[in-house]
């Protein structure tokens, strides 16, 4: 399977599925051309004609595509990717640009402002982090709400996403050994990335804080989408337990 367009390789992943890796001159490019290729084929999954696909899970530069082994194999998912590419995608819905190479523009995610408890006593490595980055408390808060992040993929746990790049000088590596448990709503970062989790689980990321919203919605949806943009902004305890009152 010889790579066209955005797409540098293809490397099959068992009898149902195919994964697709995607150049750009950085990491932002690269995902923008996942997230490009990834509204094409959220389009097809819904098209009556496109019964085949059964699921894609994108990442940062990569994008998996899940298809009915009954129906098809990974030599047709190819050659419909391609005839897409060569300008064979009669999809209905609104155009998201070619998924050729060259300049690479996507359809905008949603916006989200998120509000985080910054040294809630149930997650509160902000000592630690001082300690790992040379930075003050002040200045660690200061930085991590000082930009906005952008979803690169979801995964780990439903509603976990994994967002960046934060400011260098912020960045410090994971855990030397993990928690068994990290409080849900935590606010957490590891190395270029930050997150919120979404549930209670096990987790080695340095926790900034607590943030309120529920990451997955009462049918277990996730608030966040790879695409996406989020800005944390700092609350007070009192507006964190107002939260919940309300």
């Amino acid at each position: 399977m010889q790579p066209f367009g955005s797409i540098k390789q293809f490397v099959p992943v068992g009898a149902d599925a195919i994964m697709l890796y995607f150049s750009g001159s950085d990491l932002e490019h690269a995902n923008a051309a996942c997230q490009q290729w990834l509204r094409v084929l959220d389009r097809a999954a819904s098209h009556s004609e496109r019964p085949w696909l059964v699921e894609c899970v994108p990442s940062y530069d990569s994008l998996l595509i899940i298809f009915d082994i009954e129906r098809v194999d990974s030599h047709f998912v190819y050659n419909t990717l391609r005839s897409w590419q060569n300008g064979g995608n009669t999809i209905s819905g609104p155009a998201v640009g070619s998924p050729a190479g060259g300049k690479t523009e996507i359809a905008a995610g949603k916006c989200h402002t998120l509000p985080v408890w910054y040294g809630a006593p149930d997650a509160n490595d902000l000592v630690e982090i001082s300690q790992k980055t040379s930075l003050s408390i002040e200045e660690a808060i200061s930085l991590h709400t000082s930009i906005e992040y952008k979803v690169y993929a979801v995964g780990f746990a439903p509603g976990f996403g994994y967002m960046g790049d934060i400011p260098t000088q912020l960045q410090c590596p994971r855990l030397s050994t993990p928690r068994k448990k990290v409080p849900k709503g935590a606010v957490a970062i590891a190395d270029r990335q930050t997150a919120v989790y979404p549930s209670e689980s096990p987790g080695g990321w340095n926790l900034l804080g607590l943030c309120p919203e529920n990451m997955l919605d009462k049918n277990n949806q996730p608030l966040l989408s790879a695409g996406d943009t989020v800005k944390f902004v700092s609350i007070t305890e009192s507006e964190f337990n107002a939260y919940h009152e309300g």
